[in-house]
């Protein structure tokens, strides 16, 4: 019953600021100097500034951080659902269709949307043959749910569209160009499923491909152990530069193999020649020396789990495989965490396969996490750094399809969930 006359300015300000905190925010521009000398290589902001993606500030978010006016974003489970993809001939666009058939999506209809080099092309699915077609804003929203697998600038100029009003299609996409907007979810389904139920938007972003595969082995460990710090080392494949890069790939090693001794492959899509060599270079350098691909994991592991100050550093490397990316991770933990606790954990928690036996030289590679839906986990041991504290693991996963793909269709299918429902898709 206050009123602004019978308060002063400053009482009011103080008592909103306590309201808020209340409700589970926390005031912008939260230093992190206090948790480590070399705080400063972490201070980036949830959403990076459009000047700068090197922001040296950290915004804090609410754990839902998308929920707003709308009850909650959802898809029928009882009926069959229009379905459209964007770049359905694309390497991220095959896999969702195969994705949506071995899941046993409900398909009423497909429709799937290509380039006009690649309209009137017919692709075999299990609905039937489909041809591909020109993309129009009209059509799209005509369906129920789009996934969504092209370029940002096209993410940009349509996505929001599609989406838009009651009549909108849900739109899931793949690109980065809506991963750092606070009003619009970020969805790994098995850890906030609910963000994306109950976002302001039918608009939801997938991750990051790495981002996507590591944090299937970091939630349920921080949920039992309480993550304190994050440092990493990926090695990725050459499928997350798309059919592109895979194409680089394989024609590069041919021209090296059957050329003269000392043939170095050209490059066009990869900063380097690819074959036979590692390239610690993905995407453009920032301010503070990492790369946009590092500085997605941090970005993204804070916002999906909720944790806007958890330090995470990573070094991202291609590598010449053509499909699932590798991770080396070192955490430092809250509670004290043993090797045989980390590894009964994660052999019971979705999304992840325990594959960890190296008196049989068992553990993840490529080789066996490719066309695989889960995560493999192995090489767990102590960290002889962090001590009693501290855990090191290898991870390798699939990138088109954990890291694109199949988590988009399940972002798809939790939303027939409601909400507060554990999603666990069981793969």
């Amino acid at each position: 019953h206050l009123t602004a006359r019978k308060m002063p300015m400053r009482a009011c300000a103080l008592l909103l600021l306590c309201l808020a905190v209340a409700h589970g925010f926390a005031p912008a521009a939260i230093s992190l100097a206090p948790r480590a000398a070399s705080a400063a290589a972490f201070r980036a902001p949830l959403r990076p500034a459009a000047s700068s993606l090197a922001s040296t500030t950290l915004r804090a978010q609410p754990r839902h951080a998308a929920s707003g006016l709308r009850m909650a974003v959802t898809l029928p489970a009882d009926k069959p659902l229009k379905v459209g993809i964007c770049g359905a001939t694309g390497a991220v666009g095959k896999e969702i269709i195969g994705v949506l058939e071995k899941r046993g999506f409900n398909v009423g209809e497909l429709r799937l949307f290509g380039s006009e080099r690649s309209a009137g092309r017919k692709v075999e699915t299990k609905w039937g043959t489909v041809e591909i077609e020109d993309f129009t804003l009209a059509r799209a929203r005509e369906l129920d749910v789009v996934f969504v697998s092209v370029s940002g600038d096209f993410s940009k100029e349509w996505c929001e569209k599609m989406a838009e009003g009651d009549d909108g299609a849900v739109v899931i996409d793949n690109s980065s160009a809506f991963r750092y907007e606070k009003d619009i979810a970020l969805c790994v389904p098995e850890i906030n499923a609910d963000d994306a139920r109950k976002g302001s938007k039918k608009l939801i972003a997938n991750p990051n491909c790495t981002t996507a595969i590591g944090i299937m082995a970091l939630w349920p460990l921080h949920k039992e152990f309480g993550l304190k710090k994050v440092l990493m080392s990926t090695y990725q494949a050459a499928s997350g530069a798309g059919a592109e890069g895979m194409a680089e790939l394989r024609d590069g090693v041919a021209q090296v193999v059957n050329g003269p001794e000392g043939t170095v492959a050209t490059n066009k899509f990869f900063a380097h020649p690819l074959p036979f060599n590692i390239i610690p270079h993905i995407d453009v350098f920032q301010a503070n020396g990492y790369t946009k691909e590092e500085m997605k994991v941090t970005w993204e592991c804070q916002k999906i789990m909720g944790i806007p100050d958890l330090p995470v550093s990573c070094t991202s490397v291609r590598i010449p495989t053509f499909r699932a990316h590798a991770e080396t991770m070192v955490i430092e933990t809250e509670k004290p965490i043993s090797p045989a606790a980390a590894t009964a954990l994660l052999a019971k928690s979705p999304g992840v396969k325990v594959v960890d036996d190296t008196a049989n030289k068992l553990y993840p590679m490529p080789l066996t996490a490719s066309k695989s839906y889960p995560v493999e986990v192995g090489r767990i041991r102590q960290n002889i750094v962090f001590g009693d504290n501290g855990l090191e693991f290898f991870v390798c996963g699939d990138q088109l399809l954990r890291g694109a793909a199949l988590n988009a269709v399940l972002v798809a299918e939790c939303l027939m969930q409601p909400v507060g429902t554990q999603f666990d898709p069981k793969l």
